[in-house]
This record gives C-alpha cells, structure tokens and sequence, in this order.
C-alpha cells in the first residue's frame, strides 16, 4: 500500500511537467517582431486567413498587479488563431468534437530574449493532420 502511495505521489507531482511540455516549440533566431511576421506570412502563406491575434504577453504584464503577482512571464508573447476549412471539414466530420480543437494557433513567445515559435498537440487520430499543418508553419516560419 505504501509504494502505491508513493507512486500516486509521484504521478501526481509529475503531471504538471507532463503537462507543460504537450507543445512543441522551435527556436527562432531575430526579433519577436520579425517572428510574428513570419509566423503571419507562413500561414497566409498556406492559403489560411489569422482569425485573431491574441496578445497574451501583454494581458499577463498588464494585470500582474492586479492578482497579486510581480512576475514577468513573457517579454511578449502572441497566439495566432485561424482554421482550415477543408481540414475542419475532415477532422469534424471524422468526430464532431473535434470542434473543440479549432481554432487551431501558432504561439510566439519571448523570454528574456529567447524568441520561440511553436503549437499544443493534438490528439491522436484525424486531428494528426491538423498537427502536421500545425508543425509545418512554424517549421516554415522558424526557416526549416
């Protein structure tokens, strides 16, 4: 009973690790903005159109104070948030709620001047198509 404690413990402790690293990301070399504007290019580039950008890095700096916090998490930090109609097509009609999946986003984060560019997995299955999409922008965006 002991060691299953102990491994309860330790599955219990280790799943925000787990959790935090359900994203890829791919060094970028040059600036945040340079970055964004790859990012845009490369998915306009692939016939898409950006939905939204959400400036999350900048939400995060703004209301830090406001819940208490002096951290800074990201210098910036930006999703970019846009679908396929022909793969949310596929992916939706294979499950319905695959629904939960779109819009689908590309992130762009600066820490301390460490610019990366990269997306959350998707699950297994049809949405694998959508990752590929997913892995080839930034890939593209990053100049792989």
């Amino acid at each position: 009973m002991h060691r299953l404690k102990l491994s309860l413990l330790a599955l219990i402790l280790g799943a925000p690790a787990a959790l935090a690293q359900d994203a890829t990301t791919y060094p970028f070399e040059g600036s945040f903005d340079d970055a964004a504007f790859a990012v845009e290019s490369a998915i306009i580039g692939k016939g898409l159109v950006i939905d939204y950008r959400s400036h999350v890095g900048d939400m995060l700096n703004r209301t830090g104070a406001d819940v208490g916090s002096a951290v800074t998490v990201f210098d910036s930090a930006d999703v970019f948030l846009f679908c396929s109609a022909v793969l949310s097509r596929k992916v939706m009609e294979a499950d319905p709620l695959n629904i939960a999946h779109c819009p689908y986003g590309i992130f762009i984060t600066d820490q301390n001047g460490q610019v990366a560019i990269g997306f959350r997995h998707l699950p297994e299955g049809p949405m694998q198509e959508v990752q590929a999409l997913l892995d080839d922008i930034a890939r593209e965006a990053v100049g792989e």
